[in-house]
Order: structure tokens, then sequence, then C-alpha cells
């Protein structure tokens, strides 16, 4: 591991301290992992995806009032400190700021292979066992209702719309988890997804039998 990296997994873990559980150093220490093991199978620079894999989500609009220039913000300072050339901090910030569900109606054609095996690894940390566990999680920090018969999901949302959606905890498989098996930009993205996407599947089809209690 180069010395940057190591200072990187550093100032993460000390800046994430105290985070919400789905969104705290574990989440990018899987994130980490997951992007390594899909830059494998890519050609790619590798200093860039780790990088963008740990600084993702410095600082998650979610929590600071949908502010999405600050993790930029914070993630240059780092960078700049560390004596990471230009190049390589223009690329990491593009990740960043490219990364999120919510803005794929806004990201540019023809994205970069970095960004995309970043992209997959964020997105299949939030579905299967961990993505269940995650999404409950967060649905009790909000204080979201787990499941309400008839609330109906809201497909198709817009930036807006999913920023302030409050709806009910497995609505949000609807609106976002399901779908992304079928945004994997990789191959190997898409085989680990596929697996994860089956156990909430699952997941769905005993949580409606007890509810019902059938």
């Amino acid at each position: 591991m180069s010395s940057t990296i190591e200072k990187t997994v550093e100032f993460v873990k000390e800046k994430l301290e105290g985070a919400e559980a789905g969104h705290d150093w574990f989440h990018i220490e899987r994130v980490w992992k997951l992007s390594k093991k899909i830059a494998e199978n890519e050609n790619c620079n590798k200093e860039v995806v780790e990088l963008a894999a740990l600084l993702h989500d410095i600082a998650d609009p979610k929590f600071h009032n949908g502010d999405e220039t600050i993790a930029l913000k914070v993630s240059r300072e780092f960078l700049e400190k560390q004596q990471v050339s230009e190049e390589i901090i223009g690329q990491v910030l593009f990740i960043i700021k490219n990364i999120s569900f919510k803005n794929r109606g806004e990201v540019p054609q023809d994205l970069p292979i970095e960004l995309k095996i970043v992209q997959d690894a964020d997105r299949i940390d939030a579905i299967g066992a961990i993505g269940i566990a995650r999404t409950f999680n967060f649905g009790g920090f909000k204080n979201n209702l787990m499941y309400h018969p008839d609330i109906e999901p809201k497909l198709n949302m817009s930036k807006e719309e999913y920023k302030k959606s409050d709806g009910t905890t497995i609505n949000h498989f609807y609106e976002k988890l399901l779908l992304l098996k079928d945004l994997m930009n990789t191959e190997k993205g898409k085989e680990l997804a596929q697996e994860r996407h089956n156990v909430m599947l699952k997941f769905l089809d005993q949580f409606y039998k007890e509810w019902n209690v059938d």
C-alpha cells in the first residue's frame, strides 16, 4: 500500500468517526475492497480507483443539507496536502461528483473506467444482505416507517423528489435497490450484483409472508 493510500485511510477513518452506520468507515472499507476486486479485471489507474473509493463519501450530501460541494472541497484540500498531481485530483473529484444514484441523469456520456469501477462497488454495497441492513439502519435513523401497505413506491422520481423522499424503507427497494443490478458497468460488477439481488428478492418475499401472517 502506498503512503498516500495509507494516509487517506487514516484521514477517512478520523473524518467519519461517529458517522451513521450505513455511511461510516466500514462502508468505505467495503467499497474500497470491492473496487480493488473489480479493478483486477479492468485496464485502469488503480491509484485513482483507490483514492476515489476511499473519499467518495467523505461528506455525503444526505448529512450536509444536500450540499454536494463539501466533499469536493475537503477531498481537494486533503489531496493537495499529500502533493497528489492535479491530473489525479481532477479524476478523483470527477468520480466523487458523478458517482451517486440521484445524479445519474446529469452525468456525461463516455464515463472513465475508474468511475465505472467505484460506482459499481458503491452500488454493490447498497444491495444484498449488507444493503438490507444499511437500508433499515438509515430508515431507522430518519424514523421512516418500515412498510405501509397503502403507500406505493414512487418510481421515476426527479433528483429533487428523490432527495426529499421520506417514503417507507420497503419502498426504497423498489425506488432504488432493485434497480441497481441493471445499472452495473463492469462484468465483475454484474456478476457480484446478481447474487446480492437474489438475496433481496428472497428477503422481500419472506417479509411479506411475515407481514401478512401467511
